[in-house]
């Protein structure tokens, strides 16, 4: 059984697959590349309580990544948390993740 992803859950019709955040409006979790197949999902898309700017519906969530108690409240959190069980990645785990990948390809665009 596939497993969804955040906009699939919520269905707020802000997911993209090639476009920027800006010029489209899109969701950060949606584009956000550096937690893709976390939590099985895509792009951030079963992560998205790590990631700043997410939407619910037409209006930003949380502008923030230090959102995690907020988002533990969240139907589709506890839906993941279950459906991965031992293999759950946390905010803290996926913050650690996100800010490692964000400075290797800082490096490789000096390079």
């Amino acid at each position: 059984m596939k497993k969804l992803n955040c906009w699939e859950f919520n269905k707020c019709g802000r997911e993209c697959e090639d476009c920027f955040f800006e010029e489209f409006n899109a969701c950060p979790s949606s584009i956000e590349l550096c937690t893709n197949g976390i939590n099985d999902g895509q792009n951030g898309g079963r992560a998205c309580w790590a990631i700043a700017g997410t939407f619910s519906g037409d209006k930003i969530k949380c502008d923030n990544a230090d959102k995690l108690n907020t988002c533990k409240e969240c139907d589709f959190y506890k839906l993941v948390q279950r459906e991965e069980a031992d293999k759950f990645i946390t905010g803290s785990e996926l913050t650690e993740m996100i800010l490692y990948k964000e400075k290797i390809l800082l490096y490789t665009r000096q390079l």
